[in-house]
């Protein structure tokens, strides 16, 4: 992939989101915040144009591929494209009036999105997307002691996997979830705690983290796995609807009970599938590494950078 077939795959990400921005605006009822819905567009399309000038300046001083790879950049574009559908889309006003909607796309951020741009390396095609001086400048803020302390401290393993359980459980409470759906900051907020703590989660998992800590890694995807499932479970044969909000018309035909069940259905099932699949992928990773690399195996991670 060249540059220029990196300028056509991103502009297919861009199409994508206008064309997910305009669907939402075309929705009418579903959509009650347009004016975020475009700055939210822009911010994307933001991103995505930083990413591509960053990517392309790489390559053609170290070459195409090197630094960062065509498939790298294949998973920002479809992080993108899944980034659009979930929160630009008809889905978004879907999951105002749908349990199993709003999980829905939940787990497009948790579960697609945010692993899809970890191993994307988009920290560092964005960086060599900034002009010389702001790239220098942002550099030096992100070598400064504090700012690598808490980076570490925010993106190891076992604190990221329990500020991402902490989002899931407590933003699942009845209350707090009402709270998300009655106000679109607090919705905002919601959206910002799941996608943020599932970014630091999958960096653990998969980015640089994953390769100081590879079965402790390993060890905090089977426990996100099971308490996940587990609040998926809980979700399904609860005996009465946690979430009922009067002012929403019935979905698809579903009593409230019913599309909570769904909802507990799509977390159990395809949500904590997700876990399974990159949890076997480290294994294999590591059953693969040469004999004499065996001891080595706890520090080395699914990417195999």
């Amino acid at each position: 992939m060249g540059p220029a077939s990196l300028r056509v795959l991103i502009a297919g990400a861009l199409l994508a989101l206008c064309a997910a921005s305009a669907a939402a605006h075309g929705a009418g009822a579903d959509v009650s915040h347009p004016g975020f819905d475009a700055l939210l567009a822009l911010l994307l399309a933001a991103a995505a144009i930083l990413y591509a000038r960053g990517v392309i300046r790489l390559w053609r001083r170290a070459g195409v591929g090197r630094g960062i790879r065509s498939a790298d950049v294949a998973c920002f574009a479809l992080g993108m494209v899944v980034l659009a559908i979930a929160l630009l889309s008809p889905l978004d006003g879907m999951a105002d009036r749908s349990f199993a909607m709003h999980m829905l796309e939940h787990e497009m951020l948790m579960v697609l999105a945010a692993p899809l741009f970890v191993v994307s390396r988009p920290v560092e095609a964005w960086a060599w997307g900034l002009a010389p001086r702001a790239r220098h400048a942002t550099a030096a803020f992100f070598r400064a002691s504090p700012i690598r302390r808490l980076w570490r401290a925010t993106t190891a393993p076992v604190s990221a996997t329990a500020a991402h359980a902490l989002a899931l459980w407590i933003w699942h409470w009845p209350v707090l979830f009402a709270a998300a759906l009655a106000s679109e900051p607090v919705h905002v907020l919601q959206h910002a705690c799941f996608f943020g703590s599932a970014l630091a989660f999958w960096w653990a998992m998969l980015g640089g983290a994953s390769r100081r800590a590879g079965v402790v890694s390993l060890a905090c995807l089977f426990a996100t796995m099971l308490h996940t499932s587990a609040l998926g479970a809980l979700l399904t044969f609860a005996p009465s609807a946690w979430y009922v909000h009067d002012a929403a018309p019935r979905s698809f035909g579903l009593t409230p009970l019913e599309d909570q069940q769904l909802g507990g259905l799509i977390m159990w099932v395809p949500g904590g599938l997700a876990y399974v699949v990159v949890g076997l992928a480290i294994v294999a990773t590591w059953l693969a590494m040469p004999g004499s690399a065996s001891h080595d195996a706890s520090r080395h991670a699914l990417s195999g950078r």
